[in-house]
């Protein structure tokens, strides 16, 4: 079944579901009157992403143009790209900007639910 999904900036190499996608769906992007079809790789709910690039391990999630996080895996296109292969990068900032001690690079911040 062919499904919609929408992205957000042309750096972005994940797209936002706009409907509940099953695995095998195809998903239409329509981006600056330009329309691209990708294949579900699994199921994706309503409001979560979809790689449209692989994004190898390490490499940046990028949403909005932002990057949003990093792979904590190989990422294939049309892969559902949520907490289970991304890795959240945020840094707690002190008043002054800095990171807070211990907060080495990919290390989750402790008052946002992280481990340490």
């Amino acid at each position: 079944m062919s499904k919609l999904a929408k992205q957000i900036h042309e750096s972005d190499n994940v797209v936002t579901a706009v409907s509940d996608c099953q695995a095998g769906d195809t998903v239409t992007v329509k981006f600056r009157g330009r329309a691209s079809t990708y294949r579900c790789l699994h199921d994706v709910p309503f409001g979560h992403k979809i790689a449209i690039r692989h994004i190898p391990e390490g490499q940046k999630v990028i949403k909005y143009g932002e990057a949003i996080g990093s792979a904590s895996a190989d990422i294939a296109v049309g892969e559902w790209v949520h907490t289970h292969n991304v890795r959240d990068d945020y840094k707690c900032l002190g008043k002054d900007g800095a990171p807070l001690p211990g907060q080495e690079e990919g290390k989750q911040c402790q008052s946002r639910g992280g481990a340490s």
